[in-house]
């Protein structure tokens, strides 16, 4: 269901204020996406294909324990093509402490403040 013309606007006036307004946030987010390691990807394809067929012959020759250690091969093929991509420089000690001190900045509560307000206006139907 595609949005309306006011969601629209809406949520680029939302995106606007969150670039302007916290823009170390934004950054942080944005720099947390790495590029793709394909070879972990290829690996963890391979890993989860042996341990299908682990798993497989574990049935075929009725050893229940071998169908679980082909599952458990399986799992961690799975985990390691779909695990997120490690940055290579990762956040220091210092910087975790700087961004939970951080205090609100007064500009987004009062543009929290303007949302509610045509939230309340919406739902009284005067917008």
């Amino acid at each position: 269901m595609p949005l309306s013309e006011q969601e629209q606007r809406l949520l680029e006036e939302m995106e606007r204020s969150l670039y302007q307004n916290d823009a170390d946030f934004v950054a942080t987010v944005n720099s947390g996406r790495g590029r793709t390691n394909y070879t972990l990807l290829v690996v963890g394809i391979l890993i989860a294909v042996l341990g299908i067929a682990t798993l497989v012959a574990g049935v075929i020759v009725r050893l229940p324990l071998i169908g679980v250690l082909g599952f458990a091969i399986m799992f961690v093929g799975v985990l390691l093509a779909v695990a997120p991509p490690r940055r290579a420089s990762g956040y220091s000690s210092q910087d975790i402490p700087r961004q939970q001190s951080r205090s609100p900045k007064p500009k987004s509560s009062s543009f929290m403040q303007g949302l509610n307000d045509r939230w309340d206006r919406r739902q009284d139907g005067r917008e």
